[in-house]
Parts: structure tokens; C-alpha cells; sequence
């Protein structure tokens, strides 16, 4: 158990209370718009909109300390991967639990009482699986209905889409075509790598036939899954990946553009090029001609949806060569956007850039989240985007128009010979990011005169800023010895919640100050690295990481080390926070810190969380305690703390099955789901 004492900041005094509840017809609405009957979760995010939320209430702060574990579910069974960190949250659709293991992405289909398994699918072994990077990677599944029969749809890390019936597990008759490949069944699965490069020009260049075992020429690119599709309407939305930015070294690739596909039939309805072509929107903004042969801008985070507008949101990353933009000068749209589409057409709604020619590696990791908010006494349908940078971005999600203005900020251009960088970068004017962007003086550690004078010290040697000072080469002689970034955002392991009946928004943060350079890419490439795919070795690439040492052993900035905080999306403002984990033993005891109130420094990773009746639950960091807390929704009052069998990692979910609540929480070493249930 955690030593420290559980306290709230309290930021917007009285706020938390004085937020008025929707209407029950107002919730009815919701509900239905999100998709997800009471007591379901069938998204990788809970529902449609991407909440984490669920209205399940039988567990509440009354009886939340009586919580024991109904069952545990073992993901090692399905290899060696998922010894430390499960990837996928599970979901509960009409009675069945389902979710993806391993690295064959096997799809599992359990006994929600029991844990029990009811039926698997594993994909046939091929050589563009066993060339994926993205094997452990699967999310989640998602599920439509075609005629009143639940379907199971799920992508691969080998890239094709498969359709399962939802009770038995069999491949759906009459969808997709024959894949040539032995053990693929002879319906039921569509490749989409044909759909994808058809009208690719490197692809129309190749003078080879396709190899559907195989798939993309090593030359031109890879491409691979990690979230699950979503189904809108009718229409299979499917998203993709690549390699990670920092692992490429070469610069040409296939652009991850946006697929989807008939429910019914799987039959090829439309494609989004995310790198614009000539005469599309965004074409200008690739300076020259790396529109033809690079790629890797993708959506490989989950997708949201508003059914009643027919509008599916997509966020993106950046483009090949995270660290490095001189081949491919530009804003490079629309690599780190998040982009508006007609689920029915493919077109293009609206778009918004949060990272202008991204040489960080700051992809969107979190699903667009929707509600709908009442803003200076105006409603407005809108759509959030939380960012790795901890800067959140809030829009009209119909018409893509901010909720609040964002700024244009000038940022410190790169030095690198060759590169190229864009002169500003977008910041909101609110809500504040999670964590302060930069290091000012007011938040470097003062615990004591002598602490606060070596750490100002050590910080004249480095050139200090926003999340957007850029990399340095070696030997650069700037006069410090790195440009260090500061800031604390979220990733896809630790996502975001959001009530929709109150729009607060809950989001983890840990405050890190990062350094870092490129390196020439002669010198880094290895042409049997898998993660080379292309031709063309790149100028420069990522190379040694760094950031600013500690001082006497601390951190250089003030605690908290890790939190969780509440934002009322109505009013744009930080309502209140609680700490996450306690202090590293180190800490603890350092003779500079006797005596010092560390109820509130928090410490050990960043929490997963979600929203259930009127809690807010919790979990310490992969490296915290192993347990979960419930805190009051509104007021972040601390509800109460139970054990658990390992510490929390990833993802957790609730369901309402024969009249009774159970949350599953993911926990790790080894994983497994662990469900937790009130006694009989």
C-alpha cells in the first residue's frame, strides 16, 4: 500500500461541484449517439465517441473496497510478448468478451463470468507477418451487424482484414475475396495491400508481379496494423502503420492512407491519400517532390466516429524519418493531424495540423474523443485531441473550427545542415497543457537555497524550452551542451477519459525534460535491419538520446512527478488534480527532503484510467504499487484503494453482465486481465 496520504488539489474552487448534470433525456441522446448499449463496452475506447466511459454504477463508493477478483485471464498463453505489457483493452459486446493476444494477434472470444475461452482465430503464418513490427500491437477488434448477425472485424499485423461471425468464431460467407495463400479460409478475409498501392506511382513503377505472401517490395515500404478498424454506417474504416520513425533510416515508404470497405461484402468502397497528391488539398505544403516516394504518415491509433454526421476522425503521425525533414521540406500534411471524413465518401470534412513538419516523433497516440460541450452558454458538438506534447486541442467537430483561438507560436529553427523546419507551431490559448511547456525558473527545485543554486547552474549549460527546440548534431557548437525540451503529455498506453455527461476530461502526465541529436544516417543504416525499407539512406537520423542530469539525485523540477488531471471541457479549466504513484525510495530518503509533505509528489509511471457511474478509478503506474484507486468524479475526493495482483498497465474496462458489474484491469509481469467483481 502507499505510504503517502491521499490528497486533491483543488484548482477552481467550487467548480467540481457546481457543474450541472445533463438531463436523463440529454443522457438518452448520448447514449444512442455513442453506440454502446448500457453495460457494453464494445469499443476499444468504450463507445463510438472514444470515452473510456461507461454509466455502470453498482460499484460505488459505498461498497467499492468490497471489490474481489472473479477471475484472471493469462495472456502468455498466446506467447512470449505479452510476458511484461498486453496491448490490447478487451470489450463486451452482447455477451462475449473479446480481444487480440500475441503476436499472431489471435482473436479471443471469453466467457465474461468465467474468463473462460468460447473460441479463438489465428491467422496462417506468412512472411509479411513474421516482417512485421507491429506483431504485439493489436488493440482491440470492432463490431458491426450485418442483417441482426454480430461480426467481428479485425486486421492483422500481416494487413489483411478478416470478418468473424461473433458467436462461433467462423470467417462471414460472401465478404472479402480468396486469398491465394495456404490455411486462409475461402471467405471472409479481404488483403488490403492491393487497395492500398493500386494507385501508388512507385507501386505502378515496380516491374514485378505481387506476392501476396510477401506483400510491399522491400524497396518501396512496409506497412502493418496496430488499432482496430471501426465500422460507421455500415462502412469498414480501417487504419494502418509503419515502422517507428526513429527505427527508419532510409527515406522512401508507403503512405499509410486511410481504407474502408463495405460491411456487408467487403467490397472496396474508398482510399484517403494522407499525403496529398497534386491538386488535393495539402499538396503545397510538400515543398518537393517526396510526395512521390515517402510514406509513413499513418493512423495507428484508434479511430472515433459520429454516426449521426456520418463523420469518422482519424489521427496521424508523422512522416518517414521522424528526427530528420530535409528530404521532404514542408508542413507535410497531414503527417500529426487529425482529419474530418465522410464515412461514406472518403472526403475530407475538415482537417487540423497539431504538429507542423513533426521532427519529434510526436504522432497522435490517443483516439479524437467526442462529446458535446456548452461553451459561454453555446452548444457545441465537439471533438478533443490530446497529444504526447500535453497540449490539448478542442474543436467544432462538424465544421473543425476551434473551440478556443490557437495560436501560432514561432519556435527555434533547427541548425542541422539540410533540414528544414516550420517557423511556428500551433498552441492553444486553452485549457493549459498538462504540464508547463518549458522549464521556468519558478518551477526549478527550491527545497532548498543550495538545491535551487546547483540546479540553476547546471541549466545555464543547456539551451532550455518548449516541446519544440529542435535536435542537434554531434560537435554542434551552439555554447550548450543540448537543447532540452520540457513537457508532459500521454501516450497510447496511458489514454485519456472523458465524461459525457459532465465533459471533465481526465488525463495522466508525468513532467520529463528530453535532449537528443541526429546522427549522419550512413553511419546508422544497416541494410539487414528490417526497419530499412527503401533505397535511399537518409542525411541524417536519429541518433544518442539525452536530458538534463539530476541535481544532488532529484529531478530538476518541482514535483508532482506524476498525475492525474480533471478539466471542465465546458470552461476550458483545470479543476483539480490528484498524484499518481508515490516518490522513488531515493526521494524519500534524501537528507535534503526530511520532513518535506510528499503526500502530494506522486511518482512511478502514469496511471490508466476510466469513468464508471460517479468514480474515477485508477491505477499507480506500471512502476507504482500494486492497486486501484476510486476518487469522486467531480471533486476528486479519494473513494478508496484496493490490491490488486499487479500493477496496472495499459487499459482497464467495465461491464454490466447477468446483473452484475465487473472491471477487468490489465496488469503486468506476467500480463493478464484481472476481473474484479462485489461478492454474490
Amino acid at each position: 500500500m502507499p505510504s503517502m496520504s491521499r490528497r486533491t488539489v483543488n484548482l477552481v474552487y467550487g467548480l467540481a461541484l457546481g457543474l450541472s448534470a445533463l438531463s436523463p433525456l440529454q443522457v438518452l441522446a448520448q447514449a444512442q449517439n455513442r453506440q454502446n448499449p448500457d453495460g457494453e463496452w464494445r469499443y476499444q475506447s468504450a463507445d463510438a465517441w472514444g470515452t473510456r466511459y461507461s454509466p455502470a454504477n453498482q460499484v460505488n463508493a459505498s461498497n467499492f473496497a468490497n471489490l474481489e477478483v472473479a477471475w484472471v485471464f493469462r495472456g502468455d498463453n498466446f506467447g512470449p510478448a505479452l510476458e511484461d505489457q498486453m496491448k490490447a483493452t478487451p470489450q463486451y459486446i452482447d455477451g462475449v468478451i473479446y480481444t487480440v493476444q500475441g503476436h499472431r494477434r489471435t482473436v479471443v472470444a471469453m466467457d465474461p463470468a468465467s474468463g473462460e475461452t468460447l473460441w479463438t482465430y489465428r491467422e496462417p503464418t506468412t512472411t509479411r507477418w513474421e516482417r512485421s513490427m507491429r506483431q504485439n500491437y493489436g488493440k482491440g477488434v470492432a463490431y458491426g451487424e450485418i442483417e441482426g448477425r454480430g461480426v467481428i472485424f479485425y486486421t492483422s499485423p500481416a494487413f489483411f482484414l478478416h470478418a468473424l461471425d461473433a458467436k462461433t468464431g467462423k470467417h462471414v460467407e460472401n465478404f472479402g475475396g480468396q486469398v491465394p495463400l495456404p490455411g486462409f479460409p475461402e471467405t471472409g478475409v479481404v488483403d488490403l495491400i492491393p487497395d492500398l498501392v493500386a494507385d501508388w506511382e512507385p507501386w505502378q513503377n515496380w516491374d514485378q508481379p505481387y506476392d501476396p505472401d510477401y506483400g510491399i517490395p522491400r524497396e518501396l515500404g512496409f506497412i502493418t496494423s496496430s488499432s482496430p478498424p471501426i465500422v460507421v454506417n455500415g462502412v469498414v474504416v480501417v487504419g494502418n502503420s509503419a515502422e517507428q520513425g526513429y527505427n527508419q533510416t532510409r527515406i522512401e515508404n508507403v503512405p499509410g492512407d486511410i481504407l474502408a470497405y463495405d460491411a456487408r461484402s467487403g467490397a472496396f468502397k474508398w482510399k484517403f491519400h494522407v499525403i496529398p497528391r497534386p491538386g488535393e488539398v495539402g499538396h503545397e505544403t510538400w515543398l518537393n517532390d517526396a510526395w512521390r516516394w515517402t510514406g509513413d504518415v499513418s493512423s495507428w491509433a484508434p479511430m472515433s466516429a459520429d454516426y449521426q454526421r456520418g463523420l469518422v476522425y482519424i489521427p496521424t503521425n508523422p512522416p518517414t524519418i521522424d528526427y530528420f525533414n530535409g528530404f521532404r521540406p514542408g508542413d507535410n500534411l497531414f503527417g500529426t493531424s487529425v482529419i474530418a471524413l465522410n464515412v461514406q465518401t472518403g472526403q475530407r470534412a475538415w482537417h487540423f495540423q497539431t504538429v507542423h513538419s513533426d521532427q519529434w516523433n510526436y504522432d497522435l497516440p490517443n483516439v479524437p474523443i467526442i462529446t458535446d460541450l456548452r461553451v459561454d452558454g453555446r452548444q457545441i458538438p465537439a471533438v478533443i485531441q490530446t497529444t504526447k506534447t500535453g497540449i490539448i486541442f478542442a474543436f467544432n467537430r462538424e465544421t473543425g473550427q476551434p473551440i478556443w483561438p490557437i495560436e501560432e507560436v514561432p519556435v527555434l529553427q533547427t541548425e542541422v545542415p539540410g533540414n528544414w523546419s516550420a517557423a511556428t507551431q500551433p498552441i492553444p490559448t486553452r485549457p493549459e497543457p498538462f504540464e508547463p511547456l518549458g522549464l521556468p525558473e519558478s518551477d526549478v527545485i527550491d527545497f532548498t537555497p543550495q538545491l535551487k543554486a546547483e540546479a540553476m547552474a547546471m541549466l545555464s549549460r543547456y539551451r532550455v524550452g518548449n516541446p519544440f527546440m529542435p535536435r542537434l548534431y554531434a560537435d554542434q557548437n551552439t555554447g550548450f551542451e543540448d537543447n532540452i525540451r520540457c513537457y508532459g503529455g500521454l501516450n497510447i498506453t496511458n489514454p485519456a477519459t472523458l465524461d459525457p455527461t459532465t465533459g471533465i476530461l481526465y488525463v495522466p502526465s508525468s513532467r520529463g525534460c528530453s535532449g537528443g541529436s541526429v546522427t549522419p544516417g550512413i553511419e546508422s543504416d544497416d541494410p539487414d535491419n528490417p526497419a530499412t525499407t527503401g533505397t535511399t539512406i537518409a542525411q541524417w537520423v536519429a541518433g544518442p538520446g539525452g536530458g538534463l542530469p539530476r541535481v544532488q539525485g532529484l529531478p530538476a523540477w518541482k514535483p508532482p512527478y506524476n498525475r492525474v488531471s480533471a478539466y471542465d471541457m465546458n470552461t476550458g479549466e483545470r479543476i483539480w488534480w490528484v498524484p499518481i504513484g508515490e516518490a522513488s525510495e531515493d526521494i524519500r530518503n534524501h537528507p535534503a527532503l526530511q520532513g518535506v509533505d510528499m503526500s502530494r509528489f506522486g511518482g512511478g509511471g502514469n496511471s490508466i484510467q476510466m469513468v464508471a457511474g460517479d468514480l474515477l478509478y485508477t491505477t499507480e503506474g506500471s512502476n507504482g504499487p500494486p492497486v486501484l484507486n476510486a476518487w469522486n468524479k467531480r471533486t476528486g475526493a479519494h473513494v478508496g484503494e484496493i490490491e490488486i495482483p499487479g500493477s496496472g498497465e495499459y487499459g482497464m474496462m467495465t461491464y454490466m453482465h447477468d446483473g452484475q458489474q465487473t472491471i477487468v484491469v490489465q496488469v503486468g509481469s506476467p500480463a493478464r486481465l484481472v476481473a474484479l467483481r462485489l461478492p454474490e
